[in-house]
């Protein structure tokens, strides 16, 4: 890095929300010369803040606001349910609201560089997408970081030269956070009902999510997915060049799936039966979005080819962390929501299904398309009881277990019943009624299936 750098010398940053993004964002700033005043409404996380050296203090409190920004965690709300005070005392003097991409941004080009931005987004499979065209670029030889709502946190990130690609997933919080980015290559794989409490409603959702195209100009891309109704919604009167992907239907100009075969109007691109970590037609729509990405950014299609073979996948995303007695178990931990537990489903034939959790609106019904493929369910947490209703109105075998520690050996017994070869953790649900967070619970299944793999 060039000695002194300091591309925000003499700027004065609130830095509200002090968890894995925001303790290193607010390092981040101090280390580029800005001067920062955090906080946390946690006194736990205040004071690891102050113990690394930084200013602490309640920046809603300071007379007039008198900061160039208000760097507020993606997790806190700064219009709806309710308006965190910080971002209140911040719309009061006109100041903005920002997230920590925006000011990567800005870090990057008073570098001076002129490395390309990708920004990926889409209700589900962005951090899937995001890892795999940050593997593709990786393998090939390129200069890239990855970051973003998939960690590590934007401000985290080195600065790369004019050669450098940034690959940001970036979530509709982020999204409604951004001033000046403007995104080379933005993603929008799809769109389903989520975070509504934030945006108030479907339109105010998409409005979010389209921010990943704001001030795109000719030249830049629009990656779109069309496996929804919104795609073409979103197609429309975009600046960049649009190419529409699918994981199952031909699109004209764009990259899509015909059964494995991942193509474009070219030819083939790649044999997703090469890529293990990829099941489903979910996963061929991200794959087709990567390899998008992938051709615009300079990639031969045998480096798209190669380097989706040997993807290895992520951790909760349909990721496979052994076997019992034949029996494969499968932590999809990421799926919050029944679209995401959707996907999974149609991945397998047959499975036993372990779901339950901070339930979301709609809960389970969404998902009867598919219950012919659930050969037994477990369920578990607060969603339990409203889930066992649904799948007994459908003639759906199931049982409660009420915690994942107990459902695991209940789901293998079911499995060795009915002769199903998969059990399958995704809950269609929250999981902060006994988990920190979605990671935590498929971390704890895959380290009782280890367990018992090491007893059997």
């Amino acid at each position: 890095m060039k000695q002194n750098f300091l591309p925000f010398s003499g700027q004065r940053f609130a830095v509200v929300g002090l968890g894995r993004a925001g303790l290193p964002s607010a390092r981040r700033l101090v280390e580029w010369g800005a001067e920062v005043l955090c906080w946390d409404d946690g006194a736990a996380a205040r004071a690891a803040a102050a113990e690394a050296g930084l200013k602490v203090g309640d920046p809603a409190l300071v007379p007039g606001f008198p900061f160039d920004a208000l760097l507020l965690s993606p997790g806190i709300p700064h219009i709806l349910p309710r308006v965190h005070p910080a971002a209140a005392a911040a719309r009061a003097a006109s100041v903005p609201v920002l997230c920590d991409s925006e000011l990567l941004f800005r870090a990057v080009r008073a570098w001076p560089s002129r490395a390309r931005f990708v920004g990926i987004t889409g209700t589900n499979g962005k951090s899937t997408t995001t890892a795999l065209v940050h593997h593709l670029l990786k393998r090939a030889g390129r200069a890239v970081e990855v970051g973003g709502n998939l960690g590590p946190a934007a401000l985290g990130l080195r600065l790369l030269g004019d050669d450098g690609v940034y690959v940001l997933e970036m979530s509709s919080y982020m999204l409604e956070r951004l001033a000046t980015l403007r995104f080379d290559v933005g993603v929008v794989l799809n769109l389903s009902p989520d975070h509504l409490d934030r945006h108030g409603d479907m339109d105010g959702y998409a409005a979010a999510k389209l921010h990943v195209f704001d001030r795109q100009e000719a030249g830049d891309l629009a990656v779109i997915g069309m496996d929804d109704a919104s795609g073409a919604r979103f197609a429309a009167g975009r600046a960049g060049t649009v190419v529409p992907i699918s994981g199952h239907t031909p699109q004209q100009g764009g990259v899509w799936a015909e059964g494995r075969i991942l193509r474009d109007g070219t030819g083939i691109i790649a044999d997703l039966d090469t890529a293990r970590a990829l099941p489903g037609s979910h996963n061929a729509q991200n794959a087709a979005a990567a390899a998008a990405v992938a051709l615009h950014l300079g990639l031969t299609r045998a480096e798209i080819a190669a380097g989706i073979a040997d993807f290895p996948g992520l951790p909760h995303r349909q990721e496979a962390v052994g076997s019992i007695d034949g029996i494969a178990f499968v932590n999809d931990s990421k799926a919050t929501n029944a679209d995401s537990t959707e996907r999974a489903l149609a991945s397998y034939d047959r499975v036993v299904l372990i779901a339950g959790g901070v339930p979301k609106e709609g809960g389970l019904a969404p998902l009867a398309k598919l219950f012919p493929r659930i050969a037994h369910a477990v369920l578990i947490g607060q969603a339990a009881p409203d889930f066992a209703a649904t799948l007994a109105a459908h003639g759906v075998a199931h049982e409660v277990a009420g915690t994942l520690q107990a459902a695991i050996p209940a789901a293998l017994a079911a499995a060795r019943g009915t002769g199903t070869r998969v059990v399958l953790l995704s809950p269609a649900c929250a999981s902060f009624d006994q988990f920190s967070g979605f990671d935590a619970r498929g971390d704890a299944f895959r380290a009782q299936v280890t367990s018992m793999m090491e007893t059997v």
